[in-house]
């Protein structure tokens, strides 16, 4: 892969960061996109270990949701979710709710290698593994583990030690439970795509889920279609790849990730088609109104996409969300000095032009 060019971009979630985190944020989706670049431009790389990559460097953050530093469980643990997906062949692989592997997403990425693989017995091999028998399958595949204590951080064991207290005030009934919600802490998921001039695109996502989440829960980093998706053309002239962040629930039933790609496939034959209002139509209509719907105040979701389409050579970036803000940066083979983009206005669609100079608000519409 050292001779292609290569677009990489990753997401750092969308919704809560605070002031005292961002810095490190921004440092982390920087190293993330110079990391995904570097392995890149070794030879006999595959795009599913720039997305790798990628992730891994966000993994290994604290201050993110996925990997060491992943929000507590109501027992105080750690289970991550991950997945990684294959544009040009579909094969997907993923994680859920598996506590002592360092990077999730090199274990998905495992799942999915080894889900290549003929069994002799005629066996479905898996594409998700969750909790203590997803950890095992890191064993044998010599992804490594780690004591789950090791991948709690100092700033989760506090957020988790407020809000267990708050939890532990509403069963006894002495606070009102509309005030007893976790709001101000990280909820995201992160996230990266990539794209090389062959026109293959991949996608992979990883969280360390809600806080206070219920033991073995899985959210929509470990979902088929939900929290990652990666298709491409027979002849690669026109492809999608996305990364979603956000409340998981609201987004599995949505099966966001692949709407996304499928409206894209779709309306790519269709006269006059703008990704931008697709991607408002598609947050707004399969997402939003319907988590409204059931009474929920607020759903937030993210989106990364990386877009090719016939008769443009170049690939095209959006971000867009229903959450507070979202983070991202971008960088290629071409131009590999990452940039940043903090967004943090209401739901939108927003354009980032990562094959020339990175272009602000092209395309904005309010929801």
């Amino acid at each position: 892969m050292s001779s292609s060019t290569i677009y990489v971009a990753v997401h750092a979630g969308a919704g809560h960061h605070d002031k005292i985190s961002e810095k490190s944020v921004r440092q982390a989706m920087k190293r993330a996109c110079t990391e995904a670049l570097r392995v890149a431009s070794l030879p006999g790389t595959d795009l599913l270990s720039v997305v790798e990559r990628a992730i891994v460097e966000l993994e290994d953050d604290e201050n993110l949701n996925a990997g060491t530093g992943s929000n507590l469980t109501l027992d105080g643990t750690v289970e991550c979710d991950a997945a990684i997906m294959d544009g040009r062949t579909g094969d997907f692989g993923s994680v859920g709710a598996v506590p002592g592997v360092k990077n999730p997403i090199k274990l998905a990425k495992a799942i999915l290698y080894h889900s290549r693989k003929l069994d002799k017995l005629g066996r479905i091999p898996p594409v998700t593994l969750v909790s203590s028998g997803a950890r095992s399958f890191a064993v044998q595949s010599g992804v490594e583990t780690v004591d789950p204590e090791s991948m709690i951080s100092k700033r989760a064991k506090v957020d988790w030690q407020k809000w267990i207290e708050r939890y532990n005030e509403v069963r006894e009934e002495i606070i009102p439970k509309a005030i007893a919600s976790p709001v101000g802490a990280i909820q995201d998921t992160v996230g990266a795509v990539a794209w090389d001039n062959c026109g293959n695109v991949a996608a992979g996502v990883s969280s360390g889920g809600l806080l206070l989440k219920h033991s073995g829960r899985v959210g929509e980093a470990a979902i088929f279609g939900a929290g990652c998706w990666a298709q491409q053309s027979a002849d690669g002239k026109t492809s999608a790849a996305c990364s979603i962040s956000g409340t998981g629930e609201h987004i599995i039933k949505a099966g966001l990730a692949r709407v996304i790609g499928d409206t894209f496939h779709f309306a790519k034959n269709q006269e006059g088609t703008d990704v931008h209002d697709l991607l408002v139509n598609v947050l707004t209509e399969r997402f939003y109104r319907p988590a409204v719907g059931h009474g929920i105040l607020r759903p937030n979701a993210g989106v990364l996409l990386l877009t090719t389409e016939s008769g443009n050579s170049k690939p095209r970036l959006w971000c867009a969300f229903t959450a507070e803000g979202m983070a991202i940066a971008y960088a290629s083979s071409e131009r590999p000095t990452p940039k940043v983009r903090s967004n943090d206005h209401d739901t939108f669609a927003h354009e980032h032009s990562i094959g020339n100079d990175p272009s602000t608000a092209t395309h904005y519409q309010q929801t």
